[in-house]
């Protein structure tokens, strides 16, 4: 069985949130699979909590520029409707 999980070290921070989801998958399909050593399959833990955390800051850092334009428009409004009083 051919691995197509890149275990480059250092790569996992140059990662976009769709090439570590994408990576997360297949790595949780070959564990999935099983047929590999105790050793690969560590190895392939490994990788996919390193992916799981990649993919997570994306999506913390996604949810805190949704908060701040949310925030920023309430902050608007708000002096919108000061502004007409």
């Amino acid at each position: 069985m051919t691995s197509e999980v890149d275990e480059t070290p250092g790569r996992t921070e140059a990662l976009g949130y769709e090439q570590a989801r994408d990576e997360l998958i297949e790595v949780v399909r070959h564990l999935e699979a099983g047929g590999t050593t105790l050793e690969e399959s560590l190895a392939l833990w490994e990788r996919g909590e390193e992916l799981a955390k990649v993919c997570r800051r994306w999506l913390e850092g996604a949810r805190a520029r949704l908060d701040a334009a949310l925030a920023e428009e309430a902050a608007e409004e708000s002096g919108d409707r000061a502004d007409a009083e």
